[in-house]
């Protein structure tokens, strides 16, 4: 059997491993990812580069201020591959470049994304994802968040919660109620609210690392323009399940879960428990050759559902598995990392006994991925019923007297 990819693609390698090896090794930056800050101008301009090599918006067309190339998997995985072997920073991931930008090409306006995708990409204009509700966030379709229209805006109130990165952001793309006499899943709108308008108040939630992503969002009377809208009214719901397709892919980017074990094998060399190099250890180097394992099956998975997507194939149950799989990858990478160490795993936040990466705060954040994008549980859910077909679970109420009783 022959898996070499051939002379095109071995030029293609060869093209980006130079990159790598000159450009890529003068950067001491690092990326910008979901729930961080703004980008530096440094970052910016490491954005910029990317693009115009086409190792960054490499499929978006170059209208949109992308590259222009034409989808090609063996290069993005070359791509992919060479950046993490190097250690080179990839480009800007957030909310608006990995899951906006792909909405807009899928059903946005031609107005929409000439607007829109450029600023974006470049990382001039930074979005938030106004969805969650204090009551809706596992059923996110009963959220209450109302827009009415008045002359040429809806006048939207409500509140949002777990909006990451919303105090540093310039638009959302938001999930607003527009038709309140619409079944749940039919009366929402997708729609693109500024950040700069009056009436949104914005408060931190700490994590327990100390740090906060995440924000409550309040909406009191704020307008925006009914031409910022993806989609009809009402058709929110479907909208927002393709930019959700897109939050998973970007949660279960492989590229990261590669750059995770990379690590924790470079560190499992250096350290040593009784004078024996972790790798050394039977316990340890098992536990981290089945991550490997299940890293590569994760990578070539989704290397299969990104050619199913160009070529307009269906992904079927193959697509409901990649968040599932991966934040739970991520989880395991970073506890073998944390019980490698023993206690000096545990430590964070420049401890002067804590090793060069911060393996604890690393192992802390994954529990977000398994959170976010949807849970853990309702990704079980999903899998079961829409992929396996298998029944589903059997809805409950309460009666006066507090008895749990079948909902028929």
């Amino acid at each position: 059997m022959e898996l070499n990819f051939g002379p095109e693609y071995d030029d293609f390698r060869a093209e980006v491993r130079n990159f790598c090896n000159t450009l890529g090794k003068q950067t001491q930056h690092g990326s910008i990812r979901l729930g961080e800050f703004r980008p530096s101008q440094q970052m910016l301009d490491w954005q910029g580069t990317l693009i115009e090599h086409g190792y960054a918006a490499r499929s978006i067309p170059k209208e949109y201020g992308g590259f222009g190339a034409k989808p090609d998997i063996v290069k993005s995985l070359i791509i992919s591959e060479e950046f993490v072997r190097s250690g080179t920073r990839g480009g800007i991931q957030n909310q608006g470049i990995s899951m906006l930008v792909p909405t807009f090409l899928e059903v946005g306006t031609e107005e929409q994304r000439q607007k829109y995708i450029k600023p974006t990409i470049h990382g001039d204009m930074i979005w938030c994802q106004g969805y969650s509700e204090p009551g809706s966030g596992s059923d996110l379709a009963s959220l209450k968040t109302k827009g009415v229209v008045e002359g040429d805006n809806f006048i939207v109130n409500g509140q949002k919660v777990w909006t990451s990165s919303a105090q540093f952001s310039d638009m959302c793309f938001i999930l607003v109620r527009t038709e309140p006499d619409a079944a749940k899943h039919h009366g929402i709108s997708y729609l693109l609210m500024s950040m700069e308008e009056p009436g949104i108040e914005i408060r931190p939630l700490v994590t327990m690392t100390g740090e906060a992503f995440f924000n409550e969002m309040f909406l009191s009377d704020v307008k925006i323009p009914v031409g910022n809208i993806v989609g009809k009214r009402g058709e929110g719901w479907r909208v927002a399940n393709v930019t959700l397709k897109y939050e998973r892919g970007m949660i279960a980017n492989p590229g990261a879960s590669a750059s995770g074990i990379r690590g924790v094998a470079d560190m499992m060399h250096e350290e040593t428990l009784s004078g024996v190099r972790a790798i050394d250890l039977p316990v340890f180097r098992d536990r981290l050759v089945k991550l490997q394992a299940r890293s590569l099956a994760n990578k070539y998975h989704g290397l299969r559902l990104l050619s199913n997507d160009i070529n307009k194939e269906s992904t079927g149950v193959e697509g409901l598995i990649v968040k599932l799989s991966a934040t739970y990858l991520s989880y395991d990478i970073y506890s073998l990392a944390v019980d490698v160490l023993g206690e000096f795993g545990t430590l964070y936040d420049g401890s002067v006994y804590q090793r060069s990466k911060d393996w604890m705060r690393q192992y802390i954040s994954s529990f977000m991925g398994i959170i976010g994008g949807g849970t853990a549980q309702i990704q079980k859910n999903v899998i079961s019923e829409r992929g396996l077909g298998l029944p589903r679970e059997p809805l409950v109420k309460l009666d006066k007297n507090g008895w749990e009783l079948l909902k028929k």
